[in-house]
């Protein structure tokens, strides 16, 4: 977008919105027909979590890229900013955390006042949007305002604050599917979807082969799939800066079976080159019959710049097949071949 544009809002009216799949963000970052010329970056680390990461940092390396991240830690995102502000922490903002896996609904009260300079996603963007000009009422919007929003309109969000906390859903001893009541609009379980029948899609449950197959011709190169679940002491790329975690962690590792490990000539403990089209890495191997053969684990998701070759498993993962509901990434239709070093 041109600097004028920037300064002027008025000047973007009728501009049709642009929105990219953080998915494909190497693909858009490279796209020099619609090109992407500035970026914020927030409560992400792309550059280490998105797929066909050679691509990704290829794109943020771009000289004309103006790119901005908030965060509260060097990150390997953090490494391409023109500009890095300090955000605030979770102890110190108002946030409302919503149901995980449970019935309640938490307010996320601050602890503390904003240490140094940090300041919240939501004043960042507030005092961005004051300083482009831009007077819509819900740039001015507080915290509260924002908060109040996210729950439900009967209730009073202060009031959940000053509890901390506020149940949702069914009573407790509440069977929630007993009598039916599912999110559908038979109200039932359904076999047939009309639904996904509309959007193009079979309307009955069927297995549908991965683009990278096992069975397919590329694995005539490329034998062994991979999966790349989050290493167990790290939360994704969250908490990989905390030294007492890697050491528990030790490194990345690799689950090899041990007929697959045999047949490359791979001993436990040994470094072994993972690869494909897309790019390489190094792990150290673990050969275990907890991965099953033609299957290979490589743990993640490690910041690159702290592991041994400065690389982690997104290196190989692909970012040019998306899911066909939801458009998610397919992390794990990946096919590898593993060599020792």
């Amino acid at each position: 977008m041109d600097e004028g544009a920037l300064q002027r809002p008025d000047l973007l009216a009728g501009r049709k919105p642009r929105t990219v799949n953080m998915s494909t963000i190497g693909h858009a970052l490279l796209d020099r027909g619609a090109p992407v010329r500035a970026l914020i970056v927030y409560n992400s680390n792309p550059v280490a979590v998105a797929p066909d990461s050679t691509r990704v940092a290829r794109g943020f390396a771009r000289e004309d890229l103006f790119t901005v991240v908030l965060e509260h830690f060097q990150t390997d995102t953090a490494d391409y900013a023109d500009i890095l502000l300090p955000a605030t922490t979770q102890l110190e903002h108002l946030d409302v955390v919503k149901p995980y896996g449970h019935y309640y609904m938490v307010a996320n009260n601050p602890a503390i006042a904003p240490l140094g300079e940090s300041k919240s996603n939501s004043e960042i963007f507030r005092l961005l949007a004051k300083a482009m000009g831009f007077t819509e009422a819900c740039f001015s919007d507080s915290d509260e305002t924002i908060a109040q929003a996210a729950v439900a309109k009967d209730w009073d969000f202060n009031a959940v604050r000053a509890a901390g906390w506020k149940r949702v859903g069914p009573p407790k001893g509440f069977a929630r599917f007993a009598q039916g009541g599912f999110e559908t609009p038979s109200g039932r379980v359904e076999f047939y979807s009309a639904r996904a029948q509309a959007l193009g899609l079979d309307p009955l449950p069927d297995y549908i082969a991965p683009k990278e197959d096992t069975r397919s011709a590329a694995a005539s190169r490329f034998p062994l799939a991979m999966i790349s679940p989050p290493a167990r002491n790290f939360l994704n790329s969250s908490f990989v800066n905390v030294q007492s975690l890697r050491a528990t962690e030790g490194e990345p590792w690799l689950d090899i079976h041990p007929d697959d490990a045999a047949a490359r000539g791979i001993t436990a403990g040994r470094y072994v080159r993972v690869f494909n089209d897309r790019g390489s890495m190094e792990l150290r191997a673990r050969v275990t019959d907890r991965a099953r053969r033609g299957v290979v684990v490589g743990l993640s998701v490690w910041w690159k710049k702290l592991a041994r070759d400065g690389k982690n498993a997104n290196e190989l993962t692909s970012s040019d097949t998306l899911t066909d509901m939801g458009r998610a990434p397919t992390f794990y239709d990946c096919l590898v071949q593993i060599e020792a070093l």
